[in-house]
């Protein structure tokens, strides 16, 4: 065996490997929340009209800025910096100056929120009793994000499974009944959620064992700083996203009115929580490994770039299929009142796309700490996408969201791709594009020939995907002989 052969078992093979044994362990949870968030669709259009879904998408992006700003942050910095504190035995220290900054920062959010409270009313178009729940659930919501991230952090994959899945149902079964036996329109699911979640918390509690390290002692500065060094700019960083992909409902519920703020959140709900889902399986299990192997001196770029070609193998056919069936996704899964969110699929589809991809590209900067090239990207990108909503929704309507969506989303990876750190620069996997490529072309041949057919279109999709990676898999297949 050469040198060259050992230093690539070592460096891409080995992790690539245990990174696989971690996805196998993580996929249930991921998959099971993409059937959950497929599920809720269908479920929430039928018991709930335009008007008050658009009520319950905008609650939520007003649930999701909260929390991108006061306490999401933090359980990703638990994350960055978890290994590093375990290395040198400080964990309770570390996991208690954690839970002091959650507390800390949600005392601020309540007194701005009391302060501004009526700003927050006109601005985001809630009611004051939504809005006083939206902050009564961002307590169990900020401590079960802090906790996943522990759990992360301490590779407990099965830990993490059992308490995704177990939220899915919960959430669901709860929502379902407060609207069926008390008629509370949009705020039957918020609900649902608080309850489901905080009964979720009791169970991460135990699974992460955070009671055996915690430490109620007075933070250390020495420790609070990387966390917020680290931590804002990716705050900074998620809210220039969130004017990217969730703006859209405030922009057109001010222009158009809470109805078709409901259809916008309907295709949202169609393509970003199902598709980021099914595409964060990758992500999910390598991102702590990769830290790991970085933390070890190990030069993490060809890892990086063989989860990339992974990535792009399960990505592509999919974004297709929610291209070309568009119409039918929508009418398999969201009651008729909801049929015109057909339009906006393949744009957030492909938005999906490019959004997920920089997950890739953007590893350089969490590795080598520099977040604030990736917040200034961020910031770029949602200043250019808060701008296009805001032009596009008002001349264009849904077509407006989707355009304003898409191009945002490809000019942010665009500049992950330009702006690089030095010897972790991302490394576009050429040879697995080019059998995505060999594989899709005889697909795109059968769907041409099927599409007007006869056949439903739930088994055309069934029959272009088992054509796509049954080619996949005879050209691997054929490639791994001929290297014999």
């Amino acid at each position: 065996m050469t040198e060259e052969v050992r230093k690539y078992i070592k460096e891409v093979e080995i992790p690539v490997r245990e990174i696989f044994k971690d996805m196998a362990k993580y996929a249930p949870s991921k998959l099971f929340g993409l059937l959950g968030n497929a599920v809720i669709v269908p479920v929430y259009t039928n018991l709930l009209p335009p008007s008050e879904y658009g009520i319950y998408a905008v609650a939520l992006a007003v649930l999701s800025f909260l929390c991108i700003l006061f306490s999401d942050w933090i359980g990703l910095s638990g994350l960055r910096f978890f290994r590093q504190h375990q290395i040198t035995e400080k964990i309770p220290d570390y996991l208690s100056t954690l839970l002091f900054i959650m507390c800390s920062n949600l005392c601020v959010m309540y007194v701005l929120a009391f302060i501004f409270r009526k700003h927050f009313y006109t601005y985001f178009s809630v009611s004051p009793k939504i809005f006083l729940f939206i902050l009564v659930l961002i307590i169990p919501v900020a401590i079960r994000a802090l906790l996943f991230q522990v759990l992360r952090a301490q590779i407990k994959p099965g830990a993490f499974t059992i308490s995704t899945i177990i939220n899915q149902i919960l959430t669901i079964v709860f929502s379902v009944l407060i609207i069926k036996f008390f008629n509370l329109g949009a705020l039957s699911i918020l609900l649902g959620m608080f309850l489901s979640i905080t009964i979720i918390d009791i169970l991460l509690v135990f699974q992460s064992d955070i009671l055996k390290y915690l430490k109620f002692e007075i933070p250390k500065f020495s420790m609070i700083k990387p966390i917020f060094m680290y931590g804002i700019p990716i705050a900074a960083a998620a809210l220039s996203l969130w004017a990217i992909n969730q703006s859209n409902k405030f922009i057109t519920s001010h222009f158009y009115g809470l109805k078709e703020a409901g259809l916008v959140g309907v295709a949202y709900n169609m393509t970003f929580p199902i598709l980021m889902t099914l595409f964060a399986i990758i992500t999910i299990a390598a991102y702590p490994r990769i830290i790991n192997l970085y933390e070890d001196k190990i030069d993490v770029r060809p890892v990086i770039s063989k989860m990339t070609g992974y990535y792009l193998l399960i990505a592509i056919p999919l974004v297709l299929i929610m291209c070309a069936y568009s119409q039918e996704l929508i009418s398999i899964f969201a009651n008729s009142k909801y049929n015109e969110a057909h339009i906006l699929l393949p744009y957030l589809s492909f938005a999906v796309f490019f959004m997920s991809l920089t997950d890739y590209t953007t590893m350089q900067y969490h590795l080598s700490k520099k977040t604030y090239i990736l917040t200034t990207l961020k910031v770029w990108a949602g200043i250019a996408g808060l701008v296009l909503n805001i032009i596009l929704i008002k001349k264009l309507g849904l077509i407006g969201v989707g355009i304003a969506t898409l191009a945002s989303s490809i000019f942010y990876f665009v500049m992950t791709i330009i702006v690089v750190v030095p010897g972790l620069e991302w490394k576009i996997p050429y040879k697995k594009i080019i059998r995505i490529v060999l594989c899709l072309i005889p697909v795109i041949g059968v769907w041409y020939v099927i599409k007007n057919s006869s056949i439903f279109a739930w088994i055309q999709i069934i029959i272009l995907l088992t054509l796509y990676y049954g080619i996949f898999w005879v050209i691997n297949k054929y490639k791994k002989h001929s290297m014999e």
